[in-house]
């Protein structure tokens, strides 16, 4: 099993990106899928949640900017990340607890995707 995140980049504030993060391999389920960040110096964060039921949560930081959704077809996760703020320069990561065609359980991470947001 594999998690690719994509999308990162640079944009100024105010702007707007939004990260991919698609699981492929021998996958029978997935259960969560998360965004989390880790900025330089900081301990990696929870950005963003949504369960297999479709139920999100999100940190106080990004609420009202940010919205996560998934699309179980492609077992993908999104993170639209809008308003940016200086302060969400991060490299993000996907992180989900999935179960394998083998019925193990386990959580991925994906390889990490550098958001930088300056003028």
């Amino acid at each position: 099993v594999q998690l690719q995140a994509s999308g990162g980049g640079l944009v100024q504030p105010g702007g707007s990106l939004r990260l991919s993060c698609a699981a492929s391999g021998s996958i029978f389920s997935i259960n969560v899928m998360d965004w989390y960040r880790q900025a330089p110096g900081k301990e990696r964060e929870l950005v963003a949640r949504v369960t297999s039921g479709g139920s999100t949560n999100y940190a106080d930081s990004v609420k009202g900017r940010f919205t996560i959704s998934r699309d179980n077809a492609k077992n993908t996760v999104y993170l639209q990340m809008n308003s940016l703020k200086p302060e969400d320069t991060a490299v993000y990561y996907c992180r989900t607890i999935l179960t394998t065609t083998a019925r193990s359980t386990r959580i991925y991470w994906g390889q990490g995707t550098l958001v930088t947001v300056s003028s």
